[in-house]
């Protein structure tokens, strides 16, 4: 058998790995100097978890587990037959793999409600499932950084999740990157306003696909699903409106004078940009106000978010989130208010990549090698690695009997910048070669000396 992995996954090198870690734990250290705290769910949920939350379009791209043995026999065929396929594969399914990490967040809170205390300030890195068409920046297995608070409908909280973005991006060093931010009772306004207000999720999954397909495409869609082309127009000038944020939601405004619900978006959106100024703005990221912004889950209810690299479009966005507020009611829980965001993990690494802003040496991990010179120094060289590793240098033994020179050329295709030598000669002498790998240059110390030596030559 060939082998090979499924579409839309990755292996990744020890490389790779170190790469991931590293901005992993910035973005948890982040995540908990805000005060978030860590959970971990399932990898996969019950259907009935996570079925009708993602829309029509991202229902399609749940994967869903086979269910087993006698299980099977309750399979509906008749659907089958009758081409109703999404019915059918529910019949044989009980479960599904993690599609995002809001919804078994949600499902937790209530489960868990007892034992938390509100507001309840949660992050979770996870991987995350979408049968998704595989191409650039787009996988069916990816990582997900997420970070929510449940629990209040305070726009402050809002404000929080705009400053970690900022301080992320800040540490990771990315440039350029802008934060878009609208409100779904806006864009509720405007469907109602138009008479769309009862397919209004239709209307915000086409809506959000501006960036890809511009304006004329967005058109073409609507028309297509028999929105009226007059109304298309009106939102037109609105969606391409240019100028200020403060502009924009003013020219916004007069628009909704007497549509409550979008006045207390456009009320929403202008405590969070005018409050977000008060205290210092952002410093790594400029905040834009987009209402073409409309972030296809049916779930968000008010703000919503989307982090974008404009000198890298190819990637999309890296980033997004908003306020969902009867998430909590459909497990049986009383109706909580939150609000989240998330990285979009594979695209940060993307762009950190494509930038080369990564540090030099994240994956020299090993430090020393001891060289093998054979049984009679053995057992003296796995002490001093037992040693050295006490004092936290990353170090090891080689396990064979071979010939200095590919010992070396081991040591030189890892990048271990020490090798430690210490034959039978240098054992009756009670003295070892340290050989710097870099440099070319090795030097004899006493063995009395090692653990100084080592790690003197470590701190430089």
């Amino acid at each position: 058998m060939k082998p090979s992995i499924p579409k839309g996954t990755r292996d990744f090198t020890p490389y790779e790995v170190y790469l991931r870690n590293f901005v992993k734990e910035k973005i948890k250290l982040n995540f908990e100097l805000f005060g978030f705290e860590p959970i971990e769910t399932p990898s996969f949920e019950k259907i009935e978890v996570i079925g009708g939350e993602y829309g029509n379009d991202g229902e399609q791209l749940i994967f869903k587990i086979l269910s087993n043995g006698k299980k099977l026999s309750k399979a509906d065929l008749d659907s089958f037959n009758n081409q109703n396929y999404s019915k059918f594969a529910n019949s044989i399914s009980e479960k599904a793999l993690r599609y995002d990490l809001t919804v078994p967040f949600s499902r937790y809170v209530v489960q868990h409600q007892n034992e938390l205390t509100f507001p309840f300030k949660r992050y979770q890195v996870q991987t995350v499932w979408r049968a998704d068409r595989p191409q650039y920046g787009r996988f069916q297995e990816f990582l997900q950084c997420d970070a929510d608070i449940i629990g209040s409908n305070s726009l402050w909280q809002e404000i929080e999740l705009c400053l970690l973005y900022d301080k992320i991006i800040k540490d990771l060093g990315l440039k350029g990157v802008s934060l878009r931010i609208n409100n779904r009772k806006i864009l509720y306004g405007f469907s109602k306003l138009l008479g769309f207000e009862n397919r209004f999720n239709d209307f915000t999954i086409i809506l959000d696909k501006l960036d890809k397909i511009k304006f004329e495409g967005v058109e073409k869609e609507l028309i297509k699903q028999n929105f009226a082309k007059d109304k298309i127009q009106k939102i037109k000038e609105f969606i391409l409106l240019e100028g200020t944020n403060k502009f924009k939601l003013e020219r916004i405004k007069k628009a909704f004078e007497d549509s409550k619900i979008s006045l207390e978006g456009l009320n929403e959106q202008n405590f969070i940009i005018d409050n977000l100024d008060e205290i210092g703005g952002l410093e790594s990221i400029d905040l834009k106000f987009d209402l073409s912004l409309a972030r296809g889950l049916s779930y968000y209810t008010g703000t919503i978010f989307e982090l974008i690299l404009p000198n890298f479009p190819d990637i999309g966005s890296i980033g997004g989130g908003g306020r969902y507020d009867n998430l909590t009611a459909k497990f049986g829980g009383k109706d909580l208010s939150g609000v989240g965001i998330s990285l979009g993990f594979e695209r940060v690494l993307m762009a950190l990549h494509k930038f080369k802003l990564f540090p030099k040496g994240l994956n020299n991990r090993v430090q020393v090698l001891i060289a093998n010179f054979g049984f009679k120094t053995s057992l003296i060289c796995n002490s001093i690695l037992k040693k050295l590793r006490a004092k936290g240098v990353n170090s090891e033994f080689y396990p064979d009997d071979s010939k200095l020179k590919k010992q070396l050329s081991y040591a030189n295709s890892k990048k271990i910048e020490y090798v430690l030598l210490l034959g039978d000669e240098e054992l009756k002498n009670e003295e070892f070669f340290l050989k710097n790998m870099n440099e070319g240059t090795q030097v004899c110390f006493k063995i009395s000396q090692l653990e100084s030596v080592v790690l003197s030559r470590l701190k430089k």
